[in-house]
């Protein structure tokens, strides 16, 4: 046999093995994605039709699907396919059979039979590798190229987006501030965590698509809300039977409105307002009003969102409990017919009313806690008691320490015996266990007799001093939370505390039971109008809330309040396909219109929303009100118009620079950039003759002009103010300042003097032609005499430069 009969044998077998591969390799497709699958159930290929681009990362081996057994991760061995249907063959003789349609948009996957159920653990979509790097959007599940987007999407709440990195199914999170690679999954050491990797991950390659389903017949005991030992439990919902998702590819530009197809094609939450989806609707990104009304000061409130501009009123704690959602009747003495009544009022105007939850948080004076507990509160777990104890007992002997010793959020030390509730001191170091220092009969609950055997469960709570759901309570709570909805005519909502439903013991699972059910409970009517937000999200919940939003901590000033949260937020929204919004704002007595320009600037630059909160007494006392006001309207009016351009947006994004809106007519107004300089003259002890003034540097980046600036008095009393420009034209100020008084000249003839609430107290001439400085570098020295001083007296100097009018005219 001839060497060269050897070499075409040769290469007509590889050629017959590589036509064997191509036929068995199984090909789906969508107008813009093609899927390819291997004989062994391996990806293949992942391609554009219309570039024939190929998307699958060289060298990586990865399968549509993976199952979790008590053996461990196992792949498929092979895979064939009869009319619509996948049969995915595993060892053990594992059998998984997936329905696929093949849609205009995009392909559906749904488990739909597998054999030997009991044996699974979990199955995982993926992880599904791309070569795309470019923007991942996390939580979404999206990835974009620079004119291509692969995305997944889960198609029902048990499908969760992510991967089972934790047994506990909450996503790990990540550190925003100091950490660059959002690969890396390690939560250890991190000094907080903001962001979590769900449905897209990037990898070394490019990144990868995932979601998975658990099944929950059993019973597990998790690590959970900074818990070592949790229980997670039983849960009827067909486990990997039904577990579903979407895969799709798109051009860039189209990402989003492929998105919405796939919603209403498989039945996903659509939420609109007025008639558009609340994802492309300019409204979802409104700033509103946070004000506390009441049956009685209802108008007044309506009267101060109109005033603002705005369209959207919310009350941030209205409520007398959580769980009931019963309302305070200090403010709502009709409970919620005095709350339907005054949205009502609201809604003739044009104003659209919200009001702020805590989600499943249940407070200790609600029902479901008191006089009877409920027995679907949520447990950390539970034991056994060692033997019988009489009503009056204050220790308790327990079978097991597990669930009780745990005390790093253990806010309540609350436990559960029948229908009493009982708080404990701690649990002895050593058997026999026991709880000691009980107070029986806690939080209203009657004290009584228990048996030998009888059940002790250790309940969930949280650092706000409540407790929380299991899962069939959750459920329950959202339901009375959508009737409240239905009831009153409410059109927004924000789901604070939505990570409270973890004490289902199902991670994020329990936050989209949560919303799901709320959302499938509403009527037509609000569904029709409605945005939803929440200071989280997850995969599944991006489809249901318009926006992220959350609280300033009000212990920071205005501008120094969470603001790097704030901007990186900005990108996170970008690449998860979201409203911008900027979170909370107080206004409180001494904030001021620059303050608030500043802010404005910033919703400007990133189209983003805002809360604006309004406290009565910051009304009655802060004398910049009615500026601030007319400044909310027209900057929002401006924003909502898209009337910025892209370079002043640009530029709006450095919180640096900071900018003046000026009205110049009906609808016409001058945006100014102002180049703002600050410096602090402090009291100093010098020898005696040397000079105590302090010199300061600045510089004109306009034309000729006459600066403008606020002279504010920290710490001490200030009389006997000079200033002195380029050494040549001095100025004094013959006035006494107390404590948080400020002086301040805006380009008249003409010096305000403010009180520490900036209402005037006089105003006085002043010399403005030595005001005027040319372009370039500028010194200004500054002196005066201190009185009363305390920890810090200080003369705070703002050099605030008016740079060129740049109009606006809306048409």
């Amino acid at each position: 046999m001839s060497a060269r009969f050897l070499i075409i044998l040769f290469i007509s077998l590889l050629l017959l093995a590589a036509c064997n591969e191509q036929a068995n390799t199984i090909r789906l497709n969508s107008e813009n994605l093609i899927i390819e699958i291997g004989p062994k159930g391996e990806l293949s290929g992942i391609i554009s039709p219309i570039s024939q681009k190929e998307y699958l990362p060289e060298g990586q081996n990865f399968s549509l699907i993976r199952l979790k057994t008590g053996d461990g991760i196992i792949f498929p061995r092979a895979v064939k396919k009869e009319n619509q249907q996948l049969t995915f063959e595993f060892e053990s003789d594992l059998q998984v059979i997936i329905q696929v349609e093949e849609k205009k948009s995009h392909i559906t996957f749904e488990v739909v039979k597998a054999n030997r159920i009991d044996q699974i653990e979990w199955l995982s979509w993926g992880p599904i590798p791309t070569t795309i790097n470019q923007t991942i959007g996390e939580t979404i599940g999206v990835v974009r190229s620079e004119d291509f987007a692969i995305g997944i999407q889960a198609l029902n709440p048990k499908t969760l987006g992510g991967y089972p990195w934790q047994e506990n199914d909450a996503t790990p999170e990540i550190d925003i501030f100091e950490q660059d690679d959002f690969s890396d999954l390690d939560e250890k050491g991190k000094r907080m965590v903001l962001y979590r990797v769900e449905a897209a991950k990037p990898e070394d390659f490019g990144s990868t698509l995932q979601a998975y389903t658990r099944n929950r017949q059993k019973e597990r005991v998790v690590p959970n809300l900074n818990h070592e030992r949790f229980l997670s439990p039983t849960f009827e919902d067909g486990g990997i039977i039904g577990s579903k998702i979407a895969l799709f590819g798109s051009p860039k530009e189209q990402t989003l409105e492929t998105i919405g197809k796939i919603e209403l094609a498989e039945s996903l939450p659509h939420p609109m307002i007025d008639g558009e989806w609340g994802k492309t609707s300019k409204s979802a990104s409104s700033a509103y009003l946070i004000y506390n009304f009441s049956e009685k000061t209802i108008e007044k409130a309506i009267a101060l969102v109109k005033k603002a501009g705005l369209n959207y009123l919310y009350h941030d704690g209205p409520f007398k409990n959580w769980g009931h959602f019963e309302l305070d009747p200090k403010s709502f003495p009709n409970g919620w017919d005095g709350l339907r009544a005054s949205v009502e009022k609201a809604e003739k105007e044009g104003v659209h009313v919200g009001v702020h939850t805590l989600s499943n948080f249940i407070t200790t004076n609600d029902p479901y806690i008191t006089p009877i507990p409920d027995d679907r509160l949520g447990i950390v777990g539970y034991t056994e008691l060692a033997t019988s104890i009489d009503e009056n007992q204050t220790e308790i002997p327990i079978e097991s320490p597990d669930f009780f010793n745990q005390y790093q959020n253990n806010n309540l030390k609350t436990v559960k015996i029948g229908k009493e509730l009982i708080r404990y001191g701690s649990v002895t170091d050593s058997a026999p266990w026991k709880l000691i220092d009980c107070e029986r009969g806690a939080w209203g609950t009657e004290k009584a007799s228990h048996m030998k055997r009888d059940q002790v469960s250790k309940l969930a709570d949280h650092a706000y001093k409540v407790f929380l759901t299991n899962p069939e309570l959750s459920i329950e709570v959202a339901e009375r939370l959508a009737e409240l909805y239905n009831y009153t005519g409410l059109r927004q909502i924000s789901f604070d505390g939505l990570e409270g439903n973890r004490s289902t013991g199902m991670g994020n699972y329990g936050e989209i039971l949560f919303t799901t059910t709320w959302w499938n409970n509403l009527s037509e009517e609000i569904k029709s109008h409605l945005i939803t937000d929440a200071s989280r999200t997850t995969h599944y919940f991006w489809h249901i809330y318009s926006r992220m939003n959350w609280g300033e901590p009000w212990y920071a000033g205005f501008r120094e309040s969470q603001t790097e949260y704030r901007l990186k937020n900005q990108a996170y929204f970008q690449r998860n396909l979201m409203p911008g919004m900027l979170g909370w704002f107080s206004m409180r007595s001494n904030t001021t219109v620059e303050d608030i320009e500043w802010m404005l600037a910033r919703s400007a630059a990133f189209d983003a929303g805002y809360a604006f909160v309004v406290r009565e007494e910051a009304l009655q006392v802060n004398g910049q009100v009615d500026q601030i006001f007319q400044q909310i309207g027209d900057w929002e009016k401006l924003r909502m118009a898209d009337a910025f351009s892209e370079d002043q947006k640009e530029r709006m994004k450095d919180i640096n620079n900071e900018f003046h809106l000026e009205p110049t007519g009906e609808n016409s107004w001058n945006l100014h950039q102002v180049f703002v300089s600050r410096f602090t003259h402090e009291k100093k002890v010098r020898q005696p003759g040397e000079p105590l003034y302090t010199e300061f540097s600045f510089s004109n980046p306009t034309e000729t002009t006459k600066f403008h600036f606020i002279l504010t008095a920290e710490d001490a009393t200030i009389q006997s103010i000079q200033l002195e420009i380029n050494n040549r034209s001095e100025i004094s100020l013959p006035v006494t300042l107390e404590k948080g008084h400020s002086l301040r000249y805006e380009g008249s003839d003409e010096v305000h003097w403010l009180d520490e609430n900036l209402i005037k107290v006089k105003s006085f001439p002043i010399d403005s032609s030595k005001l005027q400085i040319r372009p370039g570098e500028q010194k200004l020295s500054l002196d005066c005499e201190f009185k009363n001083p305390e920890e810090r007296p200080a003369l705070k100097a703002e050099i605030r430069i008016v740079g060129k009018a740049e109009p606006i005219i809306l048409q």
